[in-house]
């Protein structure tokens, strides 16, 4: 609450109001605006009346300066006072006059501001009419990006303006009294209205001025009259006292809004205008061109010794020491992982900073837009960067040298680029790789070296000077401190554990650490919380230095103090240093192009530079054509292999499991039931799955087949082992459709069951194919006697060949067995036991002892033989006994069972390759191509991988061109717009 008394108050107020009459305000003063503040104390009391007034910009808006001093009224007796006592009502009347008045000219005042204000602001909006020449309809565009009506209700609207007005109804009330008054016979005497016109004249306003009215006396009444009108007149003055500070609060309010609409408004053009209403290229930013070079240089590997030596501002310091704490104050963003103690930095973070009309961060490889305004995105943000750190580091380490890329844009952001390394350790801990202090030793010094680096030293005020090991790393890689800035962190704590703050100013002063520094900065980083916000630590840090007896007592100089001090000067240090060095960099990397183009026309000189990413892409595409010529094989190419290929996977079993069992059986009805039974079983369990793995064996040897057909037309070889990998892995993916087993088991079984051969020529092909099998397996049945038996006797004499004791005892065996079978020839196909015993008997009467179960052995062989060779002159048989079949055998000795077997068999084997065919075609040729595509896919995105398997001298070569080249062209583009900036 404020009084305002004989002693405190200006001197209009203590005119108006009694000396010991209170005045409440709600609203304190200090808080109103300076135009409030302006009306209320013009004119405070004071004892030098000459002085001057506080705020001379309230002489515009208000005539409380013309007001005249009145002398002091003396209450004695007389003349004088009795004229006091007898026009008091007149009195009375123009102090209401006043107060109203003065109301009123508060109103009119503030109106004017208002519309001076307002005139101001209009003329800081953009000038929209240097748009028109781009796009005529600029104005219907932006009508319909920008939300007019928004900003019109923002306006004050008519019903609050006229509320800043005075109440006219009272003031009319005023004129009614003041005019029964003078009707009353009181008009020469009034002379309380003469301030009318000195309160109503502003300087260049003369319209309103009140007349004249001469001074006259007031009248008077007696003692209890007046006591009640000093009540109610003071009652009359709070009211209208509150209704004025209502009045201009709302008015102060009302232009805060319009002042944060004008920015809003500002701010949407400019966003409109970045984004590209006209569709113009946006250019980018310097600090985006240096941040995109030196993102090419960190994948950058010479071998021509062109190092990486551009400009950068490398963090470094001791672990928790404060700097990934001074890289936040510096982006004005709590964008890094946090932890109590722990190393959170395990990888360099590349942070390029820039100024924009948001405050947003995003990864160089990612078009995902952070609002760091936002806490769950900044809390997503440091989620990302704790997991892409950790998926850095490999298994068994614990720091990793794989560069994480971040830009951060925001408003008031000092362009610069800086790398955030992995604190110093002095011990490595449990958890820890071994290597883990060497790896971080080793990783700052590689930043180091750079002789364009700018190193921000950063050290932990709250511990022991002596307990730093960063100082002493840094002074190794610049010892005349010629590109290290130091910075002093926790200055809050220091100055409150420190017994001697003069320690402080040592270090600062670059007088207690053994290294030399461009420049010493202190700064506070906050309290210690991880839930603080920016503007908090800024609060917080500046508070601090106010007061802080180490800048109060001239320890610590104003330059040298608050992260916004620190990060101005590292931002000019960092473009004083990129302004030095660039065109140094771009003459190393135009020699180094002109190096590796003259390698390439000596040893390549008639191939193009291709990359590794375009001969990725164009074996990407041969592969594709290779894969899209399987669509072109003929569906009889298809069956023809098909079928022979699934009839080589299961003659032995046709032959030795299903034909020769059912040919030892003694009449045609046994055969064909054992054999119906056997095909049944055959047909259940194998033959289904047989020939789907004969189909994609057949799918594979197709594809690769037109893969080394392809390579005959002038392929290049460096694309052999990414071909190799494709194809195995795509065939590793490929799964044939679990459903074509079972049709074609139906579909098997069907073809099997079918016994009737239609015309001639279906009988005589399967008469052709039983001959051609039987004639190779006798074919492969001589050929295994042969080798039991060893070289007959025209080998033995013409090649000199002699047999083995164990092929003269089979030989011999032989011979003892095929007497038998001359004697029986239907003999059964298993010895028995007194033929065994008569045969060894027999031979070793001639002297060979022989084992049973070679005599069986040979048998096994020899009987084959037989049997195979009754089977083909009994097939030669059966080429005319077709009448007999389609008589079936009547009256004819004649049996062709085993015809219509091998026509069974054969049919199948057509029907199988058919439908394996359609599928083939239909299905799983295009299902392959898509493997295909897709492990293409994935090895275009492993770049690994590429590595792997595109490799060469000329590949590499190809590559460093490229690169070079992008990046010389980048660096001329740079320092152009660097030209053009200066």
């Amino acid at each position: 609450m404020l009084r305002a008394g004989s002693v405190v108050t200006c001197i209009a107020c203590k005119n108006l109001l009694p000396s010991r009459m209170g005045v409440k305000f709600r609203v304190p003063l200090q808080k109103l605006h300076p135009f409030s503040r302006a009306i209320h104390h013009r004119f405070s009391a004071n004892n030098n009346p000459q002085r001057p007034p506080h705020c001379s910009a309230a002489r515009h808006y208000t005539s409380l300066s013309r007001l005249p001093m009145r002398p002091p009224k003396s209450r004695s007796g007389g003349h004088g006072y009795q004229q006091h006592r007898t026009f008091w009502v007149a009195r009375l009347a123009a102090k209401l006059l006043k107060l109203r008045y003065i109301l009123l000219g508060s109103a009119v005042g503030g109106g004017y501001t208002a519309k001076k204000t307002y005139d101001e602001w209009k003329e800081m909006l953009p000038d929209m009419s240097q748009y028109t020449w781009v796009v005529p309809d600029f104005i219907w565009e932006l009508s319909e990006n920008i939300d007019l009506d928004k900003l019109a209700r923002a306006l004050p609207e008519l019903e609050e303006i006229a509320k800043l007005l005075p109440d006219m109804d009272k003031i009319g009330e005023n004129f009614t009294f003041l005019k029964s008054l003078l009707s009353s016979g009181l008009g020469s005497e009034v002379n309380g209205a003469s301030g009318l016109r000195l309160l109503l004249e502003t300087t260049g306003d003369s319209a309103l001025r009140a007349p004249d009215i001469p001074p006259t006396s007031a009248a008077t009444s007696d003692g209890s009259d007046k006591q009640f009108k000093k009540s109610s007149d003071k009652e009359r003055v709070d009211q209208l006292q509150e209704e004025l500070l209502r009045t201009q609060m709302k008015y102060q309010r009302m232009l805060e809004r319009l002042e944060k609409e004008n920015k809003e408004l500002r701010k949407v053009v400019l966003q409109k205008d970045d984004k590209g209403i006209h569709q113009r290229k946006v250019k980018k930013s310097l600090i985006d061109m240096y941040s995109e070079v030196l993102d090419i240089l960190s994948d950058y590997d010479s071998n021509y010794n062109t190092q990486d030596h551009l400009p950068r501002v490398v963090v470094v310091g001791d672990q928790s020491s404060g700097k990934t704490s001074v890289l936040e104050m510096i982006a004005q963003a709590r964008i890094f992982p946090r932890g109590s103690g722990e190393m959170m930095t395990r990888s360099p973070v590349k942070v390029t900073l820039s100024e924009g009309p948001h405050h947003v961060a995003m990864f160089k490889d990612s078009t995902r837009e952070f609002d760091l305004g936002k806490e769950e995105d900044l809390a997503a943000l440091r989620h990302e960067i704790e997991l892409r750190m950790r998926k850095s580091v490999k298994e068994g380490q614990t720091v990793s040298p794989e560069t994480i890329s971040l830009s951060v844009k925001g408003p008031g952001i000092q362009r610069m680029v800086l790398v955030d390394l992995p604190g110093v350790i002095s011990t490595v801990t449990t958890g820890m790789a071994a290597d883990t202090k060497e790896t971080i030793f080793s990783m700052s010094k590689a930043y180091m070296q750079n002789p364009n680096a700018i190193i921000l030293c950063i050290q932990d005020g709250s511990v022991d000077a002596e307990r730093s090991i960063v100082t002493d790393l840094v002074s190794q890689m610049d010892p005349q401190g010629k590109r290290t800035i130091f910075v002093l962190t926790k200055v809050d704590l220091a100055e409150k554990n420190l017994a001697s703050p003069n320690r402080i100013q040592q270090i600062v002063e670059g007088r207690l650490f053994p290294m030399k520094a461009l420049g010493y900065f202190a700064v506070v980083t906050g309290k210690g919380s991880t839930n603080e916000s920016i503007d908090s630590i800024k609060d917080y840090e500046e508070d601090f230095f106010q007061n802080s007896r180490l800048l109060r007592d001239g320890m610590l100089k104003a330059h040298q103090v608050t992260t916004k001090n620190l990060s101005l000067a590292v931002s000019d240090c960092f473009w004083k240093m990129v302004r030095e060095s660039v065109e140094q960099q771009a003459d190393a990397f135009k020699a180094s192009r002109f190096n590796l183009e003259t390698e390439w026309k000596n040893n390549y000189p008639r191939l193009r530079e291709l990359d590794r990413n375009e001969l990725y892409e164009k074996a990407k595409n041969e592969i594709l054509d290779e894969v899209i010529s399987l669509s072109q094989v003929t569906p009889k190419h298809w069956e023809s292999i098909l079928q022979k290929k699934l009839w080589e996977r299961v003659s032995t079993h046709v032959i030795e499991n299903i034909y020769l069992p059912a040919a030892q059986t003694m009449n045609s009805g046994t055969f064909n039931t054992t054999v119906d039974i056997k095909l049944k079983q055959w047909t259940d369990k194998q033959l289904p799955h047989k020939a789907l793995e004969v189909a994609w064996e057949t799918l594979q040897e197709e594809f690769a087949r037109f893969m080394a057909e392809y390579k005959g037309k002038d392929q290049d070889d460096i694309f052999d082992k990414l071909k190799e990998a494709v194809k195995d892995e795509s065939i590793k993916r490929h799964k044939w459709n679990e459903r074509a087993m079972d049709s074609l088991r139906v579909i098997q079984h069907n073809a099997l069951e079918d016994r009737s051969i239609t015309d001639k020529p279906q009988w005589d092909n399967a008469i052709q194919f039983m001959e051609e099998t039987l004639q190779s397996r006798l074919k492969d049945t001589e050929s295994v006697i042969a080798d039991m038996v060893g070289p007959d006797w025209k080998q033995r004499w013409m090649s000199w060949k002699n047999r083995s004791p164990e092929q003269h005892i089979r030989n011999e065996t032989k011979n003892e067995l095929e007497r038998l079978l001359k004697l029986h020839e239907d003999h059964t196909a298993y010895l028995a036991n007194d033929e065994v015993t008569t045969v060894r008997k027999n031979l070793e009467g001639r002297g060979v002892e022989v084992d049973p179960v070679l005599i069986k052995d040979t048998w096994h062989q020899l009987y084959r033989r037989h049997f195979l060779q009754k089977a083909l002159s009994h097939c030669n048989l059966c080429r005319r006994g077709f009448y007999y079949y389609q008589r079936h055998f009547v009256d004819s000795e004649l049996e062709c069972n085993d015809v219509v077997l091998f026509w069974r068999i054969q049919r199948m084997l057509a029907i199988t390759g058919n439908t394996l065919r359609q599928q083939l075609t239909n299905t799983e040729v295009r299902r392959l191509e898509k493997n295909v595509k897709e492990v293409l896919e994935d090895f275009g995105e492993d770049n690994e991988k590429k590595v792997q398997l595109i490799t060469g001298r000329r590949v590499q070569l190809a590559e460093d061109l490229k690169k070079v080249r992008e990046i010389q062209e980048k660096l001329e583009a740079f320092i152009e717009a660097l030209h053009k900036e200066k």
